[in-house]
Formats: structure tokens, sequence, C-alpha cells
């Protein structure tokens, strides 16, 4: 037994609207044997382009019974039915959120009509159901209307039924399907080939933009994971209506994915990625040199298009770091920028400047140990290969690590001999790092010495 549905409401989402008007159909398969129907008070104003839409007006609802009051009634016509719906996901999102605040909890299998209708009836060139039903010659009356669009409804799927000659319906309510969970807009093929290897998927829009990077252990598993449940929040639902299609990449390991996946959000910055927009180093070590001749190693903020001797989130540690240069090589606190004003520097504790501050040492002299810094600084930065698994038994994959920097990762003949980093890199595509990538290089490096290559 089917029960054909259709709500209007105030917007777009359960959890901040309400339900307007609700209308419930009975089907058999063969006829309507009943129905049930009722404007509802939402309890909240109709905006005006809804009243305009659907001529359901604030005055017509005054009256209407709120949905707790019919709360009972609905469950017991929904519950032990297959809930039929055009678009099905936002009526039973809805009816579910909204039975729920009433105490009942609506679990039903689901069917899709506009997913049905592009496998029963391929090729028309629109799906949603007035353009539908002109297509197919079935009359709709009261358009917008929730008994109108309801009765629409079961004469499209009582057709539907008629020309299933490929079981499309029965093959939707297998336990196994997972195609009822599916956004609307979703073609099932995009999931169904969908790998089980690590790597990075994209979902886009309409108009193929990206809207959604994710990474994953195995891509199919998480991918479907986006789609169970039924979130009523306002975002979840209009994400899940925007998603047109899936690509993907897929990578060696899951450690490329989660790097690769950070490196393409903050390269296409998508629409509903929330997390990792704003990591980045904020501050660096730059050197210049000045009209004396004298080499400046200088705290900035980090520039576009620049690569700093060494980077940092925090100003507190390029000067905790600069500090320790600064006693270690003699350097002047008043040429690294740590003291401001003229004339001659006051030393830090421990340490005596050697003059260059009050030109007492000439800048080749002083070069000299602003240039050992610079070397010393780069040494103490680790410079390592991650080798693991590739995407297949005849590669090997390789992330490089240069200097305490992230320089990039690809994949390398398994049989290819790796002595240091210029041997791979060849092989390898470069990424911009960040603070996020860094960290997980290091944990993984940490936990899993046996997978790396040191070298100087």
């Amino acid at each position: 037994m089917y029960a054909i549905v259709d709500i209007e409401t105030t917007g777009g989402h359960a959890s901040a609207n309400g339900i307007t008007e609700i209308a419930i159909f009975i089907y058999d398969g063969s006829q309507i044997v009943q129905q049930f129907e009722s404007l509802i008070n939402p309890g909240v104003p109709i905006p005006r382009y809804i009243q305009s839409l659907t001529g359901i007006t604030d005055d017509m609802v005054a009256s209407a019974p709120k949905f707790a009051d019919v709360a009972g009634e609905v469950f017991a016509l929904l519950k032990d039915k297959i809930f039929v719906a055009h678009n099905v996901n936002f009526d039973y999102s809805f009816l579910q959120y909204h039975l729920l605040q009433a105490g009942y909890d609506l679990r039903t299998k689901k069917l899709c009509t506009v997913r049905l209708g592009r496998k029963i009836v391929p090729g028309l060139p629109s799906y949603s159901l007035g353009n539908l039903c002109r297509s197919l010659q079935i009359n709709v009356e009261q358009r917008h209307r929730a008994a109108g669009d309801a009765a629409a409804t079961v004469r499209l799927f009582g057709l539907y039924l008629s020309l299933d000659t490929n079981n499309a319906i029965s093959a939707a309510l297998k336990t196994t399907s997972k195609e009822q969970f599916l956004p609307t807009n979703l073609p099932p093929d995009h999931v169904k080939t969908l790998p089980s290897n690590p790597g990075v998927y994209y979902f886009h829009d309409q108009k193929g933009k990206v809207i959604y990077v994710g990474k994953a252990k195995n891509i199919k598993k998480r991918v479907n994971s986006h789609f169970t449940g039924n979130n009523p929040s306002r975002q979840r639902q209009e994400f899940l209506r925007n998603i047109h299609s899936i690509s993907h990449e897929v990578t060696g390991t899951e450690l490329m994915a989660n790097i690769l996946e950070s490196v393409e959000i903050k390269r296409l910055w998508p629409k509903y990625n929330r997390s990792q927009k704003n990591i980045e180093f904020k501050y660096g070590f730059y050197t210049f040199e000045d009209q004396l001749g004298y080499l400046r190693l200088v705290i900035e903020r980090r520039r576009k298009y620049t690569m700093p001797l060494h980077s940092f989130p925090l100003l507190v540690q390029g000067h905790q770091m600069l500090k320790g240069l600064i006693r270690e090589f003699d350097l002047c606190p008043r040429l690294c920028f740590l003291q401001k004003g003229d004339g001659a520097c006051k030393p830090l504790t421990g340490h005596k400047c050697k003059g260059a501050c009050d030109k007492k040492e000439l800048p080749e002299y002083y070069n000299l140990r602003v240039r050992a810094a610079i070397i010393h600084m780069q040494k103490a930065q680790p410079s390592f290969m991650i080798v693991d698994a590739g995407r297949d038994a005849a590669e090997q994959s390789c992330i490089l690590m240069e200097k305490g920097r992230f320089y990039g990762m690809g994949y390398i003949p398994r049989e290819t001999a790796i002595t240091n980093g210029m041997d791979v890199k060849e092989w390898l595509t470069q990424y911009p790092d960040n603070e996020y990538i860094l960290n997980l290089i290091h944990q993984f490096a940490g936990a899993n010495n046996s997978r790396l290559l040191k070298f100087s």
C-alpha cells in the first residue's frame, strides 16, 4: 500500500519552517482507498512570495488546526505504508521532523517520482511535476496546492506502475537499494561506479561547479554516508538539492587523500566546505639587504607568491626562534627588527651585539653570521620521504618533505631506486603547504618510521 503525499510549507527546510497544507492519498496500485487533506496553521506568518505561489494566505490558515492536532492521524496513515512523493526527501524530511516534535517517529520506505521518472520514462526535457505531467498528458488541477499536486502524483505513479517493465520500483524498494536516500538530481550511476579506494571526491552543482570536496579511506562508502538520515536543517537540504554529479580522484593512501583534500579546498573554495578555508601560516622569516649593505632578517606576514625562509602560525613562535638565532649567532636585535628606533640596540640577556647597528661592524662580517643563521635554520628543518602503497601494484607513492616544507607528492614505478629527493622530483606534483598538511605529515611520520626515507 502506498501513501502518496504532498505538502505546502512556509519555506525550504523543516527545522525553521511550518507546514501550511497536507494531502495524503492511500493508493493500492489501482485506486485511492483513503484520503486526508487539511490546511495547517504553521504558527508563523507565510511569506508573501509563498502566498502568491500557493494561494494560501495567513487568513486561510488562521482557524486551521496546528500540525500537532493532526499528527496522530497523519502518523497512523503513514506508518505502515510506502511513502511516495515528487522529490520525496523534501516532503519526508518535513513530516518526519514535525511528527517527531509531536512525539511520533516516522520510519518508512520511500519512493521518489522524480527519480523513478528518469528510469521509467527517460529522455524527457524536465522532471518537475508540472513539466512532467504536461509531457505525459496528465491533468493537474490546483497546481501548488497539496491536494491538487498529490492527485497528479497519484495519476503519475499509476502510469509508472503500468510502464515499469524493468522493475525499477521494486528495485528501489529493496533493502539493499540506496537510491531512495540519494539526492533527487544525482544519477544513481554516479554513486554505483565510485571505487572503494582512498581518494578525494567532488560534488558538482547543475553548472558543473565544485560545491564540496571530501576525502575518504573508501570513496564509495564515504559518499554514501552523506545521503543517509533525514537531517531537516536548511544547509543540509539545500546541499542535497544542489548535488547534480560526482567526480573523484583515487590516491594511493589515506594520508595522500587528506593532503589533496586540503589543497583542493584552498584552490577551489567550495561553497559547502566550512573547515580548512583559513588554515595557513600567517608569518614567515624573510631576508633582504638594506642600503648600507647589511643583511636584515625580518618577521613579516606571509605574502602571496613568496617563499619565506621559514613559516609559523603565531607571531610569538617567530619571536622565540629569532631570539634564539640572535643569541647563537651574535646578531643585532635592532637589525632584526626586534627593537625599534635609531641608535645602538639593547642586547638581549646573555648576548652582546658586535655593533652593526652602530656601524661599528662592517657589513661583510655581520652578513657572514646572518648567512650562517639562515643555513642553521634550514638544516634544522627535516628532509624526508614517505614511501607507501600506490594506486596499484605497479607503483608506489611518495610524499616529499624538503627542509621542513612539503614539496609535493606523486607516484613512481615500484622498481625505481630511491636515494634522495632529487631522484623522485620528476615523478611528483608540487603542491602548496599549510599548517594542517604539515601536521598531518609529521603525525604520520612519527607513528610510521618504517615508511620514512631520511636524507640531508
